[in-house]
């Protein structure tokens, strides 16, 4: 293994944020999670109603997030549990539910601004899509990254846009590719998030999403299993019409071998999920995210695997 993959921390065989993180500032960056007030154009009738098929009331959040009216009273609420675990941390505000883009530039602002001059705060990162990304946005987005890091989080969950209409995902592959191009002449960061086991995906399908966005400019992405939580679309489909979901095994097989296409230098920001236990349909086994890790980790050991061994430039 050595000098044959240079992001090597805590035997991990992939490039991990907390590796990137700590080798940037020399020491833990939490994450505090929160919530901007924004909606999304797939909710509000301008691309459509009701959000992707398998987006709660919540948004795509999967975390609890003391919600509050001030940003700044909800950040200090939330970094207090951050702090009682990592007492001498960064932080990274993380606006994560709906599309956090998505509105006046003003409100942007104003989400951004108080966080801007807090020496404690390392990094930004800011959920939204690919059609939520105005020029004057992107402008701005641009401007303050030379103050803080900012990461753009763009669900894009497959390049395969038969899925994404299936999906309700209101936009192309196309669309998504021509966003980063623009956003690559700039000094953000973009995280692409991409979703394993939609309906009628075949394991294929979900490998060349992997290939199809490997050459696109991005920096991270994160990797998630879909999950059936109540009071979706997808939760009435799986109760008319039930689908297969991937294995435990599957899933992870499948990560395995999309890490290993993944060009190495990819920051890898997530693996799987964390849906809240009450909110939870199906699959059961992914309630328990550390053994999941646990046993990516394993299997790649066992095989001498790491991220990027099978990437062909």
């Amino acid at each position: 293994m050595e000098n044959r993959f240079p992001y090597s921390f805590n035997e991990k065989r992939y490039h991990t944020f907390n590796y990137y993180l700590k080798s940037t500032y020399g020491k833990k960056v939490a994450k505090v999670v929160l919530d901007g007030g924004f909606t999304c154009p797939n909710r509000d009738g301008k691309k459509g109603y009701g959000g992707c098929i398998y987006c709660s009331n919540k948004g795509s959040g999967d975390a609890n997030v003391a919600i509050s009216s001030s940003i700044m009273e909800q950040y200090e609420l939330n970094k207090s549990v951050m702090a009682r675990k990592w007492p001498d941390s960064l932080y990274l505000p993380y606006f994560q539910s709906f599309s956090n883009t998505y509105g006046p530039l003003d409100k942007i602002k104003g989400m951004l601004k108080p966080f801007l001059e807090l020496d404690e705060v390392a990094e930004i990162a800011i959920a939204t899509r690919c059609d939520c990304l105005s020029n004057e946005c992107i402008s701005y987005l641009d401007q303050i990254s030379h103050q803080k890091t900012i990461w753009l989080e763009i669900g894009l969950q497959t390049s395969n846009d038969k899925t994404g209409d299936y999906i309700n995902r209101g936009h192309s592959f196309n669309e998504f590719k021509e966003i980063l191009e623009k956003l690559a002449k700039t000094h953000i960061k973009v995280c692409v998030h991409i979703l394993n086991g939609l309906p009628h995906e075949s394991y294929d399908d979900m490998i060349k999403t992997i290939k199809d966005i490997n050459h696109l400019p991005f920096a991270g992405i994160k990797i998630h299993m879909l999950h059936i939580l109540k009071d979706t679309r997808l939760h009435d489909i799986y109760q008319e019409e039930p689908f297969d979901l991937l294995t435990r095994d599957e899933y992870i097989n499948l990560v395995v071998e999309q890490l290993r296409y993944l060009r190495p230098e990819v920051i890898i920001q997530r693996l799987t999920g964390d849906p809240l236990a009450d909110e939870l349909v199906a699959p059961d086994w992914v309630r328990n995210k550390t053994t999941i890790l646990n046993d990516i980790d394993k299997l790649m050991r066992k095989h001498d695997y790491c991220q990027g061994d099978l990437y062909e430039e």
